[in-house]
């Protein structure tokens, strides 16, 4: 199944405590399939003190949440994505809200599918004899 979020996306969470909260995905955890993004899910972690920490602490940091509750962000709202095809071959994310291209996935195939140059083969000619000496 495609992934309809990547790294780098304005997200929208739609379900769970920050639901309404927008923010940019930092990472995603592929087989997890969860994200992490900037200002959501924020849970505080207590630190003891070691040795190269000797201080300890409390630290505050963004927990990953299911993809399934975020959505690309077109007009301000949440939408859905499309993946289309264009007449070049390119492959383009598009919101569903709004038709406006979300992200690239790849170019034009006419520019990766180039033909290649045919390989030449190599023989070697050279003998290689061992000749036996007696002394």
């Amino acid at each position: 199944m495609p992934r309809h979020i990547i790294k780098g996306d304005t997200v929208m969470v739609t379900a769970g405590n920050d639901k309404g909260v927008t923010g940019e995905v930092l990472r995603v955890l592929m087989k997890q399939n969860r994200v992490v993004v900037q200002g959501v899910n924020v849970r505080t972690k207590h630190l003891k003190p070691t040795q190269t920490n000797p201080q300890g602490g409390i630290i505050r940091r963004e927990m990953p949440v299911h993809m399934s509750n975020v959505s690309p962000v077109a007009d301000g709202k949440a939408s859905r994505v499309r993946y289309e095809t264009r007449a070049d071959g390119s492959k383009v994310r598009v919101a569903a809200r709004n038709g406006k291209e979300l992200h690239v996935l790849h170019g034009s195939r006419a520019e990766v599918a180039a033909p290649a140059k045919p390989r030449k083969k190599t023989t070697s000619t050279k003998k290689t004899s061992k000749k036996k000496t007696q002394d």
